[in-house]
């Protein structure tokens, strides 16, 4: 028999929701095989033509313009994701999900080093918040409906819809609501995932990683490995923070964004390479096959804050991916781990110290590298996660559970 909370919390009846999560789905997954083609279009035409990079500044410019003419609200990303969803009022404008998609791809097109995750979970908030305020939906539902958005954008741009689904109710610290929001939350997910191996959207493959039992021997070095992915995570979010402080010490967003163009031209005209810019997939992939240098996570550190707080559009993810995947490449000459095991952990490991989402971060890796190494991983992202500190890039995140009667 159903109490009088859950009956709250369901507030709808199940075929409403399953036309909120279907409508959610259908536009998000949509919307993430058309980004992904567009995506893969401009890195793949500024690889082939680098002269594009001299772009970059005008590139800024126009973002910077778009974001203060048309953006309003829109500009402050993530954190306008987080604060609809601790006091919902409907406040994310539709403009939010056309205006970052084009940010971002003008980004990767003239050289900016940043995501894609940023894009995805902005798109599908909008989504949802648009769609909860046609249906007038209360604050509780108005919730489960922004979860399930963003779980219906993370899912269908990295091809992981359990992770997708659980990053989502992460994420938000949403107490006691993550148990009626999960099951809309994940069939969003699974639903736009689909949608977007439908339309054959270019997901990337990773290596499967194969364990034996035996290979428990390994955990002490885990562990270690483990500490100093929270120390990177650490490094990337007091890099950010550093960046921030500074780049707003230039009052005007247009010398801003053109000064922090200079600086990454500057940058990669003295690196001589231009692995570093963009999502840097090539590189990524590269650190499963063999040790990478130790100065390439540094620098992906330095241009990824640069361009992120300098007024360019993307998100933080897939340069965690690289950041990540980079320095366990690098350590693997250090430590005494597998190649591929090392360098698979990296890349969820400081992902979870920068995004405090742990168990999201663990399914991920089981989706991306195989079952085997889920519970490798959940040691790994736990413990970066700890040792990466209370704050993390998510700077509108709430440190502790949401505590308001109608969320728990």
């Amino acid at each position: 028999m159903c109490n009088k909370r859950s009956l709250q919390l369901k507030g709808l009846a199940w075929y409403d929701w399953l036309k909120i999560c279907v409508t959610i789905a259908l536009f998000t997954g949509f919307t993430s095989s058309v980004f992904l083609y567009a995506l893969n279009y401009v890195t793949n035409l500024r690889e082939l033509h680098k002269e594009l990079l001299w772009g970059l500044p005008f590139a800024g410019i126009v973002i910077v313009f778009l974001y203060n003419r048309y953006g309003g609200k829109a500009s402050k990303g993530n954190n306008l994701l987080f604060e609809e969803y601790y006091n919902p009022k409907g406040n994310i404008p539709l403009i939010m999900a056309p205006l970052v998609v084009v940010a971002t791809l003008l980004t990767h097109l003239f050289g900016g080093s940043a995501g894609r995750e940023g894009t995805a979970v902005q798109y599908g908030g909008t989504y949802a918040d648009q769609i909860a305020k046609r249906l007038r939906l209360d604050k509780t539902q108005t919730r489960i409906a922004l979860i399930c958005g963003v779980s219906a954008g993370f899912a269908s741009l990295f091809g992981t819809p359990l992770a997708g689904a659980v990053f989502s109710v992460e994420m938000f610290r949403c107490g006691k609501l993550r148990y009626s929001a999960f099951i809309p939350t994940l069939f969003t997910a699974y639903l736009s995932h689909g949608i977007s191996l439908l339309l054959k959207a270019p997901h990337m493959h990773y290596p499967f990683v194969r364990l034996e039992f035996g290979d428990i021997k390994y955990l002490l070095w885990i562990l270690l490995f483990a500490i100093l992915s929270g120390f990177v995570a650490r490094l990337f979010t007091y890099t950010g923070e550093t960046f921030n402080f500074l780049l707003k010490k230039i009052d005007s967003p247009y010398l801003r964004v053109l000064f922090g163009a200079i600086i990454i031209l500057l940058l990669v005209a003295i690196v001589g390479d231009t692995r570093h810019i963009g999502l840097g997939m090539p590189t990524i992939l590269e650190s499963f096959d063999r040790p990478q240098s130790g100065l390439d996570f540094i620098l992906k550190i330095l241009l990824t804050c640069l361009t992120l707080n300098a007024g360019f559009k993307g998100g933080e993810v897939t340069p965690l991916f690289f950041i990540g995947a980079v320095f366990a490449s690098f350590m693997s000459i250090y430590i005494p781990l597998p190649l591929l095991l090392i360098t698979a952990l990296g890349f969820v490991s400081v992902f979870s110290g920068c995004t405090k989402t742990p168990f999201a971060c663990a399914v991920m890796a089981a989706e991306l590298f195989g079952g085997y190494i889920f519970p490798f991983a959940l040691i790994c992202t736990l413990i970066a996660a700890f040792t990466a500190g209370r704050t993390g890039i998510y700077q509108s995140q709430k440190n502790r559970k949401f505590k308001n009667k109608t969320v728990s």
